[in-house]
């Protein structure tokens, strides 16, 4: 039996995002990154820290591929569970 791993990064969610946190889970064997915008479901959540431009995306998923990840999906509509199966 063989499986993928995966990590979903939240942009938007008072997080800093940095090549050091992203090498560090290329490093621990993720092989798949989704990259979305955090939008807070009720007023009961945390609050959106930020709304990402989509051009942030797009850089975040070039230096993602570069890693090595297997798949990577980066865009401000990208869910944990994209393209889930």
């Amino acid at each position: 039996m063989s499986f993928f791993t995966r990590q979903t990064v939240a942009p938007g969610l008072a997080l800093n995002l940095d090549l050091f946190r992203l090498a560090a889970l290329r490093a621990s064997n993720v092989d798949v990154v989704t990259f979305g915008q955090y939008m807070r479901p009720t007023k009961r959540h945390m609050k959106v820290d930020r709304y990402v431009e989509p051009a942030e995306f797009g850089r975040w998923k070039q230096v993602a591929e570069d890693m090595g990840f297997l798949y990577v999906a980066s865009g401000p509509l990208v869910r944990s569970s994209y393209k889930v199966s």
